[in-house]
């Protein structure tokens, strides 16, 4: 499995980076936080440059009507995780990335809630949808990665992963039924 690391590029690996320029500084340099998504350009089409593009804004309206409402969002990820497990990079963990939107979560350690997730969140996004099951080559790169951020970033456990619909459940649903939790834990374990 690659390595993943902080810096602009990866030193070792066949994973790419592509900088996204949504994306800005961290108020609090505060990273405590994985948020797992699920996405699909065009919706439950697989492969392509279409997530790429969005996170670049550079998708292009007339390749899919679908295109044409979303383009206008500047939205990104520190990581997309392709069908066949490749791992993409568009942001530095220590920088915000522009990926929860709306959302709040319980921090137990804080007894409190919290808001502006990106604010101190890593923001994964899976290529898939909410029916159809992800690849085993998908949990080994999540699993490999996740063990990664939980080295590079101390505050990071695995009671601090949680899902894009659990942060944001009028909005979202993703990763979505489709997802096997216990699965993806196992794997971390392995």
């Amino acid at each position: 499995m690659p390595k993943f690391s902080d810096q602009r590029a990866f030193l070792q690996s066949a994973s790419r980076w592509v900088p996204s320029p949504n994306a800005d500084e961290r108020p609090d340099g505060e990273v405590s936080l994985i948020v797992l998504h699920a996405i699909s350009l065009p919706p439950g089409q697989f492969g392509g440059d279409a997530i790429e593009a969005l996170f670049t804004n550079q998708l292009d309206t007339q390749a899919h009507p679908y295109f044409s409402t979303i383009a206008h969002l500047r939205v990104s990820a520190h990581f997309l995780i392709r069908r066949d497990g490749e791992c993409v990079q568009f942001v530095e963990t220590g920088r915000r990335a522009w990926h929860a939107g709306r959302s709040r979560w319980w921090d137990a350690r804080c007894e409190q809630w919290r808001q502006a997730l990106n604010d101190f969140s890593i923001g994964i996004e899976l290529e898939g949808d909410d029916e159809t099951p992800f690849t085993q080559m998908q949990y080994a790169t999540l699993a490999s990665l996740v063990d990664d951020l939980l080295v590079h970033h101390p505050q990071l456990d695995l009671f601090r992963i949680t899902s894009h619909a659990k942060v944001a459940p009028l909005r979202k649903s993703d990763p979505g039924p489709a997802f096997d939790w216990a699965y993806f834990f196992q794997c971390l374990d392995n």
